[in-house]
């Protein structure tokens, strides 16, 4: 297998990422804990010892990078700037790829109960820039004297919906890069997306950052064809936990890919995992972490 992919695909050294401990990534901040992709989440998340913050995101009007796992606000979170609650039926029209920021942050996303993450506490927070948040988990880790994270960010895009809810990968990309750049933590930055057009296009102008290939449970394509799709050899590969097979953790370090499941919302199933060999899992749960 490793011989394969190395004969089949092009790939550079610096883009492969090497896993020396158990990576404890926190879905979107801890979601299962705080509202989710605040600023508070990715606070809790340092104090419950994640290695690495997941999140998600998307593009403004403007052109900012938010914080936000759907590019319009979800109405299982969202209120609106009257404090009226956003309804299913509206939450689509609510683009905020047609907003500004100056409006994206007037409407709350952590007051409201929500109705799947009874453990989750409530309370007043927005969607942030991707700088702020970087700016102010930073600052926290120097101020607690905890150690610097990494970050996992998603490219939320798909083919069906450019220019429609988010720019094009080109530009996508090329936005999240300058946030990444100009806060100087490329080296502890992956770069995760569902879409491999973003992380070809990331391959070709920025092959020193580290990227990871997301998959759905649904999709049964053989590993080696879902490299070859891809067209380079990922620094990780993310697939929904139910997918994970003892076969799957032997190519995956033939090919000297890390591993990492998502989400996995159960101990017993987290050291399961572990013991298969897994490089990490990402986690609603941080708090399930807590002695591993």
């Amino acid at each position: 297998m490793a011989i394969c992919l190395a004969a089949c695909f092009s790939t550079r050294q610096s883009n492969k990422l090497e896993v020396k401990n158990f990576d404890k990534e926190g879905h979107r901040g801890c979601r299962g804990l705080m509202p989710e992709n605040t600023i508070p989440a990715m606070l809790k998340a340092i104090d419950l010892g994640v290695t690495t913050l997941e999140t998600d995101a998307i593009i403004t009007k403007d052109k900012k990078v938010v914080l936000s796992h759907e590019p319009f606000f979800n109405h299982e979170i969202s209120t609106k700037p009257d404090g009226t609650p956003v309804t299913e039926g509206e939450e689509k029209n609510l683009n905020i790829y047609r907003m500004d920021y100056t409006d994206v942050k007037k409407y709350d996303v952590g007051l409201r109960p929500h109705p799947r993450f009874e453990k989750q506490q409530k309370i007043a927070a927005i969607k942030p820039l991707l700088a702020d948040m970087i700016d102010a988990v930073e600052q926290y880790c120097r101020d607690h004297k905890k150690q610097l994270p990494q970050y996992n960010i998603e490219t939320k895009t798909q083919a069906a919906t450019d220019e429609i809810y988010h720019p094009k990968p080109a530009e996508f990309v090329e936005l999240l890069v300058g946030v990444i750049k100009e806060k100087k933590i490329e080296s502890r930055v992956i770069i995760q997306s569902f879409d491999s057009r973003t992380l070809q296009y990331l391959h070709e102008h920025y092959p020193e950052f580290k990227t990871a290939l997301l998959i759905e449970d649904y999709d049964k394509k053989a590993f080696a064809l879902q490299l070859r799709d891809l067209g380079f050899i990922p620094s990780v590969y993310s697939p929904a936990f139910s997918l994970v097979t003892p076969l799957l953790v032997k190519q995956c370090r033939e090919a000297g890919v890390g591993l990492l499941p998502w989400t996995v919302n159960e101990r017993e199933k987290i050291i399961e995992l572990k013991k298969m060999g897994v490089t990490g899992v990402i986690s609603d749960y941080p708090d399930l972490f807590t002695g591993l």
